[in-house]
This record gives structure tokens, sequence and C-alpha cells, in this order.
């Protein structure tokens, strides 16, 4: 496992883990991966290597509006229904 990189690297790096997203975010790890899972952050996962890697500008955004649906009353079913009609447009 190598050094953890510096959260000034992070925030100027194209493609982040899910560690340094909870550290750009301080949204909880347990949260990100129930997202991830629920298909509402893109991610992109290399075959050989089983760690996902997120485009940091497009998963920050994603995780911020999750953030704005939940404090407008949505549930995370809501939301997951929400960004999938987004995405489909």
């Amino acid at each position: 496992m190598g050094r953890q990189r510096s959260l000034e690297v992070i925030q100027q790096a194209d493609w982040v883990t899910i560690g340094e997203l909870v550290r750009l975010t301080n949204v909880r790890y347990s949260t990100l991966k129930f997202y991830t899972e629920e298909g509402m952050i893109p991610f992109e996962q290399a075959e050989e290597n089983l760690t996902r890697r997120y485009r940091r500008t497009e998963a920050i955004q994603r995780i911020e509006e999750i953030r704005q649906l939940r404090l407008a009353g949505h549930s995370i079913p809501e939301i997951a229904e929400i960004l999938r009609d987004k995405q489909d447009r």
C-alpha cells in the first residue's frame, strides 16, 4: 500500500479514490460506498485492479447534488430516481 497523497495533490487530481473523496467532501466512507453501490456516483474500475476511481470534479458535484436533495427532504430511493431521470435526458 502506497503513501497517502497530500490534500493539495488530491485537490488537483483528475481521478481520486473513495478514501480521497471522504477527505474532500467530509462525507463518511460508508455513505459514499452506499451511494456508489446504488449507482448514484459514477466510477471506473480497471479489470486488473479492483480499486474504484472517481473523476474528482464530477463525483464532488454529484455528492453535493445528493446532499442538496437530502436537505430538500428526498429519500434515497427518490434521489436515485431523480438522478436516473436526469442521466437519461
